[in-house]
């Protein structure tokens, strides 16, 4: 640490300007590697630019991944990734021991999807990207001539659904990503789905118009007001064919409920509420209403210092509206009744299964961490997604999952560089099929994997251009762990961690699968002879 410049009080270093100094030349702080609890990111000491003072503070977080490019609203955009920490101040200046830790710069593409979802009769697909998008994909009507081709889709339409802003108060800015998004069963000829960024959800109408009116008595076809005294005669007006248009319209928006970073929306069996969970939250909310919410679950400690997990994923059963189910950090699945209290910080139950000593290591809480948590359609079982594996729970057995998955163990011995490069982080979903027999969830190299539980068979395929031509079919991938290598195998130490599979949907009725790799959307379907 330099001690040409410092605080009279802390002995940081706040003399130069902020401004002056390039993110590129900043120093970064060192990471307690020796934390049981968490990955804790300690900044020992930030300088507020025309101030005489510093605050110590201690970030509690999963994952801190710097983000930003060299400007001065950069460390900005770095600490609004942390989402347990509100900052105050408006440009701050990060200070800390050299050759510590390496700053990462990630250029952030608009067009890689973050979420992928079928509606409830699997005609429509949904996928939101970085960039604030949402794209809608419409299933072709089935061709008789021509069976083959009875999945494909293609775009039905593309809306801007969220746009950055910048939170003046805290100085930080709002990613346009879209974090999920959930359709509402269809109650008319329109569609209506839920979209949600880091703080704001929206309500979105999809509807489609082939009619225009003509024939207007008080204005003109193009729009302009006609001068009352040339009206001679009274017109009935008309609806005439046009081109099908397909409008999205915003018709609700639920703002200000949350502070930190929203990771789920789950929309209720009762079809009038849903639930928003951040990190340390968890809000009810009515479709029609849009300046209140309920908070339902609060994990948020008086002292920070003590919080010892994150909320990670949160859904609501499929059958059973007072029931839902959230994850946490510490591989921990609470099943809550909101018959029981309004407030549901004490669970119905609680799904832990006994960690192995014998596997205890540094990296067992981080990728003990659930990503994902999904009820099967029957409402009887329920899929947790770690880092390693996917678990299949019966909801009325706490002690153990009834099933359990290995989706990529041969990556244990490569936690250590995976921890590295911050792979070990990425979060990866899970979904069930139609009948809850076979489920499917990501892995890297573009490969992701089925488990069929009837059966006890596993398959592993890649979604790739070069293998992903229209009617060719997939062919089955190995991984060689360690030893010889076949001939059809592929080495370990030759996966690409940067093309990897985190966004999964299934279709609820067929063999129809989505599966998204960075910024390519791919859509298989089962053999027809």
């Amino acid at each position: 640490m330099d001690s040409d410049f410092s605080c009279s009080r802390c002995g940081c270093p706040d003399n130069r300007d902020p401004l002056q100094q390039s993110l590129h030349s900043a120093r970064w702080l060192m990471m307690d590697r020796g934390s049981v609890n968490n990955i804790t990111m300690s900044v020992k000491a930030y300088a507020v630019k025309n101030t005489d003072f510093c605050l110590c503070l201690c970030l509690p977080s999963f994952y801190f991944k710097w983000v930003g490019q060299n400007d001065t609203h950069a460390t900005n955009r770095c600490l609004q990734n942390a989402a347990l920490l509100s900052v105050l101040s408006a440009k701050l200046r990060l200070v800390a021991a050299p050759q510590e830790m390496q700053l990462i710069f990630l250029g952030a593409k608009p067009d890689i999807i973050s979420t992928v979802e079928f509606n409830h009769t699997g005609e429509l697909l949904a996928t939101g990207d970085k960039g604030g998008r949402v794209v809608i994909f419409q299933q072709e009507i089935e061709n008789k001539n021509q069976p083959q081709f009875r999945s494909e889709y293609n775009v039905y339409s593309t809306f801007q659904s969220h746009e950055p802003e910048f939170d003046y108060l805290k100085s930080l800015e709002i990613e346009e990503k879209i974090n999920k998004i959930r359709w509402l069963p269809q109650k008319n000829a329109a569609q209506f789905l839920l979209s949600t960024n880091d703080k704001t959800i929206k309500l979105w109408k999809i509807s489609e118009r082939d009619k225009r009116p003509e024939g207007y008595n008080l204005k003109e076809e193009d729009g302009r007001y006609k001068d009352p005294n040339t009206i001679t005669g009274l017109r009935v007006p008309v609806l005439i064919p046009m081109d099908l248009m397909v409008e999205a319209s915003p018709r609700r928006v639920f703002a200000n409920a949350h502070t930190y970073h929203i990771n789920s929306i789950s929309v209720n069996s009762d079809d009038e509420t849903y639930l928003s969970a951040d990190d340390l939250r968890i809000n009810l909310w009515n479709l029609e209403i849009t300046d209140r919410s309920f908070n339902i679950v609060d994990i948020k400690p008086a002292n920070m210092e003590e919080l010892t997990e994150v909320i990670t994923a949160a859904e609501f059963h499929p059958l059973q509206c007072n029931t839902f189910v959230y994850s946490s950090s510490k591989g921990t699945i609470r099943l809550c009744d909101m018959r029981a209290s309004a407030l549901c910080d004490k669970h119905s139950k609680l799904f832990e299964e006994p960690e192995d000593p014998s596997n205890r290591s540094f990296f067992s809480e981080i990728i003990s961490s659930i990503s994902d948590v999904k009820f099967s359609h029957n409402g009887r079982y329920m899929m947790t997604r770690d880092y390693l594996s996917v678990k299949i729970w019966d909801l009325n057995m706490e002690s153990r999952p009834v099933e359990t998955y290995q989706v990529h163990e041969y990556l244990r011995s490569k936690l250590c560089s995976l921890y590295e490069n911050d792979c070990i982080f990425d979060k990866f979903e899970c979904c069930w099929n139609g009948d809850d027999s076979v489920v499917m969830t990501g892995s890297y190299n573009n490969f992701f994997r089925m488990f069929d539980r009837g059966q006890r068979r596993d398959m592993t395929l890649e979604a790739s251009r070069e293998n992903s031509k229209p009617m060719q079919v997939l062919k089955p991938r190995k991984v060689c762990a360690g030893g010889k290598r076949k001939k059809d195998e592929i080495s370990v130490d030759s996966l690409d961690f940067n093309k990897k599979i985190l966004h999964t949907a299934w279709h609820p009725q067929d063999n129809i699968i989505a599966v998204a790799t960075t910024n390519n959307l791919y859509i298989f379907q089962d053999k027809v002879n």
